[in-house]
């Protein structure tokens, strides 16, 4: 009797696995790989990006056909799995990092400049130069579930209608997405609290200051800030009282009075916020400046070695590595953040465009654009760990993003 149990058992036990692996559900432990430890580089010349493991700190893949990846950023889907590429002559790809394959691909515009998904990671929403606006896809089938124009201008130039340029889209506690319009001093927000077949509540803020070019949230959720193009300052929502509108601050801030030249804006996504207060790249001057995040005031400046693009704080908070517009683009310089002085400089090398730490800080990842490579260093030793080859790399995007807001 015993003998025919475990006979029974073994048999239903072959069928088992006969019937998963009929499926293509069998796998071996050599088929698996987690989604942790991943990441993705841009290769802005190929219109390709590589895949890469952190922890064997090298490349494993690389996804062609991806289209201008120019001024390209991703976004992640909250199982990791699947990176949302934005491209600048307006495709919207979806790829699976896994299987190293194109999943979903759409061009959704003429020219767009960012995206960011919801926070139940069910909504993709793509901020668009032309036509203005921003446009909303489901994040399984990129299916557009909204089309949100912009506010419409005469364009001086041609004396034609057209619509605002859409910048600094960023995600926001609530289901809503939060952007600003370049070229009629605005910021919306959109709210999708309401569910997917309902359009969504518009929110509109208006003379909030000459042209925003780009924002960021604070990584609680709870600031939307707007840098200014056009006049000094930014503006400033309280995402908590919405209600209470556009706090303007910083009168000192911006390109607006800025008497050197400015040879490329700053990247606001990129301010360092470390205990209270923020260290934020200030425009054309080769300056970090200290912000009191309690009344968001500035306290101090640091002197570095040129126009900082990159502000960004080590997870820790204890450091801020900084990197440099053109001509100063080969040079990193790393802050102590408690004494708020430089502690080193590094020189990688021309074209350092972009900084990633991995999730507890211990190492950064750096894009070299001009030698064609990325280098790992130690953030403790500062001592480079590795480096490996790829094309013309800018931005360098962990699958930690997964699960922060506004990344």
């Amino acid at each position: 009797m015993i003998n025919t149990q475990i006979k029974l058992k073994s048999l239903i036990t072959l069928f088992i696995c006969l019937g998963l692996s009929a499926c293509g559900v069998l796998m071996t432990k050599g088929d698996l790989r987690s989604t942790g430890d991943l990441g993705v580089i841009i290769e802005r010349a190929t219109g390709s990006v590589k895949v890469i493991d952190t922890g064997d700190q090298a490349p494993i893949s690389e996804i062609k056909g991806l289209g201008d990846l120019s001024h390209a950023s991703i976004v992640f889907s909250r199982d990791e799995r699947y990176a949302y590429v934005f491209g600048r002559d307006g495709g919207l790809t979806k790829i699976d990092i896994l299987t190293s394959e194109i999943d979903k691909r759409v061009i959704q515009s003429g020219n767009s400049i960012g995206g960011a998904i919801s926070q139940d990671g069910k909504l993709i929403a793509v901020s668009n130069y032309t036509p203005g606006g921003v446009k909303v896809f489901d994040s399984e089938t990129l299916d557009l579930i909204a089309d949100i124009p912009a506010t419409e201008f005469i364009d001086p130039r041609t004396g034609e209608p057209r619509r605002s340029k859409v910048v600094g889209l960023v995600d926001a506690p609530g289901q809503k997405f939060v952007f600003s319009l370049f070229d009629t001093d605005e910021v919306w927000i959109a709210d999708f609290s309401a569910g997917l077949k309902v359009f969504p509540e518009l929110t509109k803020y208006t003379d909030i200051g000459r042209q925003p070019y780009d924002a960021l949230v604070s990584p609680d959720g709870r600031f939307y800030i707007a840098g200014l193009f056009g006049e000094d300052g930014m503006a400033l929502l309280d995402l908590w009282h919405p209600e209470k509108g556009i706090k303007r601050i910083l009168s000192d801030y911006g390109k607006g009075e800025t008497k050197l030249p400015v040879y490329k804006m700053p990247h606001l996504e990129g301010w360092a916020i470390a205990g209270d207060f923020a260290f934020v790249p200030a425009v054309g001057q080769h300056k970090v400046l200290i912000i009191d995040t309690k009344n968001w005031q500035q306290v101090g400046d640091i002197d570095v070695h040129g126009q900082p693009i990159f502000v960004m704080a080590r997870p820790d908070g204890r450091e801020v590595w900084v990197n440099f517009a053109f001509p100063n683009n080969d040079t990193l310089q790393v802050i102590n953040a408690e004494k708020q002085q430089i502690r080193e400089t590094l020189k990688p090398g021309k074209g350092v465009l972009h900084m990633e730490f991995t999730p507890r800080g211990e190492h950064v990842w750096v894009s070299v654009r001009d030698l064609n490579r990325v280098e790992i260093y130690d953030t403790q030793t500062l001592k480079r760990l590795n480096q490996f080859d790829a094309d013309s790399p800018s931005g360098i995007f962990f699958t930690a993003r997964a699960h922060q807001m506004g990344l």
